[in-house]
């Protein structure tokens, strides 16, 4: 049941995200035209954990005029392999240097509208070296008890999607014991 394309066109086009109508035919023939929102690369996001604590952001989103905890995470660059990205946007969002990055998952979070691929990793501890380079992206760094996140997302703190999926998948698995800050 693989639908056939047609073609497609761009309606706007942006460093940052495109958006184009694909012509499209289902099977039993059916063609119409299928917003897609193209993205120009990866992202990756970290879960850093340390004794029993989960390394999180805190900040406020205007699209949906929101504020809640979020694990570090951006867009992969060009020519950029993920873990480096997970790694880079890590140091820039907290100012902790996390421990060796391992891979947990891949996923399309909005696999009907968007093509861009979230690649989660988990990191084992992490050293701090200073603030953090960007200081538009939160208002606040913390080491969180992993305990405390089922409240957390129960009371509406942890909306985005990219963190509650990690984060329930960090809730599922359990947090490694193991990884000290410094």
């Amino acid at each position: 049941m693989r639908w056939t394309v047609h073609g497609e066109r761009f309606v706007y086009e942006s460093p940052w995200v495109s958006v184009a109508l694909v012509d499209v035919e289902v099977p039993g023939g059916e063609r119409f035209e299928h917003h897609v929102v193209r993205m120009p690369g990866d992202a990756a996001g970290v879960m850093v954990v340390a004794d029993g604590r989960v390394l999180l952001i805190h900040r406020h989103r205007f699209i949906t005029d929101s504020t809640g905890w979020e694990i570090p995470a951006g867009r992969v660059e060009r020519g950029e392999d993920p873990i480096e990205a997970g790694h880079r946007e890590t140091l820039e969002e907290t100012g902790w240097r996390p421990g060796p990055l391992t891979v947990q998952f891949s996923y399309f979070p909005s696999v009907g509208l968007i093509d861009q691929r979230f690649n989660i990793f988990l990191a084992d501890g992490a050293e701090h070296v200073g603030e953090p380079s960007d200081s538009s992206e939160s208002d606040r760094v913390e080491w969180i008890e992993v305990s405390e996140l089922p409240g957390l997302i129960k009371r509406g703190e942890i909306q985005d999607g990219y963190s509650l999926t990690a984060l329930l998948w960090l809730l599922q698995i359990g947090a490694p014991a193991q990884g000290t800050e410094t």
